[in-house]
This record gives structure tokens, C-alpha cells and sequence, in this order.
């Protein structure tokens, strides 16, 4: 196992030598792409110059007895080890949905580009933080609510005046009524008849 030790330093430093925050990412290759490159980077490195050297090192006796069979193991080993890398890093991209989540990830950073104001950085104190971002959620909130309580004390407002004139009419209706009734009603008996009933009898 001291050649995957060497193969994982050799990936970190990247393509010739290079670590991978050195490495300037180009905006038309994708991240998908570059992961890709990533791997296989590393697989190269995995079986660089002096990879098999290191090898017989660690199976000197068996080397010495026959360098065919040490040869052949090596490049058996090697081949079984990169396909089972390339297998495990497919699973991974798999089960993490990585494919999606870097296309989406590029997508971000491409439409950052067209902002003309530079992008949110915490400043390191979380109460400001949150104080900056909540601020403007719950200030936009108040606006709404009380926009939504005038448009709600205005319609209370037009239902107590229309009670209001309900009552007044209502009581203007009862004092005609209360009227009629008055002018209805029957006067004093003359001769035990009353002056409705003259009335009804007269022609």
C-alpha cells in the first residue's frame, strides 16, 4: 500500500507538480469535467516513473526469483486498483448526485458573474450576520402586515358606517310607522259610534 501513499501525494500536487489551489479554473470546463481530469490525474500518478521500482522494493525476495511473475502481479494489482478507484469515485458521484450538484454550482457562479454588487461574505460576528440578513425578511414582513391592517381598518370602517346608516334608517322607518299608526287610530265615540265607522258607512 506505500504506492497508493505515493500515488494520494502525487494527486494532491496535481499535473506537473502543481497544488490544486494554483491551478487556475477555466470558466468553459465544467466542474464535472474537472473532477474527471482530477481522477484520472491521479491514476497517472499512481503508476509514474520509479512506481514499479518502489514496488520490487517491497517484494524484493519474490522479485529476485522470477521478475516475470513480479512484473505481471504489478500490473495486475494496478489495473484492479484503478478500476476500483474509478468504481468507488462513480458510486460516490452517484449516491452524492455530484453530476447535478456541480452543474448547479456552475450555473451559480456564471450568474454571479452578470451582478454588478459583490456577492455576501459573513463578516465573522454572527449577530451581525443574521441581523443582516433577517432584517430585511422581517422589515418586508411589517410593510405587509401593515398594509394588510389599514386595508383591514378600512373595511371595519365602511361596515360600521353602513350599520350606522342602517340605524338611522331603521329608525326613520319606525317613526313613519309609529305615524301611520297615530293617524289610524279611532277618536272619541259619537253617539256610541265610532267615526270610523261613520266614515265606512257614509257614501
Amino acid at each position: 500500500m506505500a504506492e497508493v501513499s505515493h500515488g494520494n501525494e502525487a494527486a494532491e500536487k496535481g499535473p506537473e507538480g502543481s497544488s490544486p489551489e494554483s491551478v487556475p479554473v477555466d470558466t468553459t470546463i465544467s466542474r464535472v469535467k474537472l473532477l474527471d481530469t482530477i481522477v484520472d490525474t491521479f491514476l497517472q500518478k499512481l503508476v509514474a516513473a520509479r512506481s514499479y521500482e518502489r514496488f520490487t522494493n517491497c517484494y524484493r525476495h519474490f522479485h529476485r526469483l522470477d521478475p516475470e511473475v513480479t512484473k505481471w502481479v504489478y500490473d495486475k494489482f494496478v489495473a484492479q486498483l484503478q478500476t476500483s478507484i474509478r468504481e468507488e469515485i462513480s458510486e460516490i458521484k452517484e449516491e452524492g448526485n455530484l453530476e447535478a450538484v456541480l452543474n448547479s454550482l456552475d450555473k451559480i457562479v456564471e450568474e454571479g458573474k452578470a451582478r454588478g454588487e459583490p456577492a455576501w461574505r459573513p463578516s465573522g460576528i454572527p449577530e451581525k450576520d443574521l441581523c443582516s440578513v433577517m432584517a430585511p425578511y422581517f422589515l418586508q414582513q411589517r410593510d405587509t402586515l401593515c398594509r394588510r391592517v389599514r386595508k383591514q381598518e378600512a373595511r371595519n370602517q365602511e361596515l360600521a358606517d353602513a350599520v350606522v346608516a342602517g340605524r338611522r334608517q331603521v329608525e326613520e322607518m319606525q317613526q313613519q310607522v309609529r305615524a301611520l299608526q297615530q293617524a289610524w287610530q279611532p277618536g272619541p265615540p259619537v253617539g256610541g259610534i265610532d267615526i270610523l265607522f261613520c266614515l265606512q258607512a257614509s257614501p
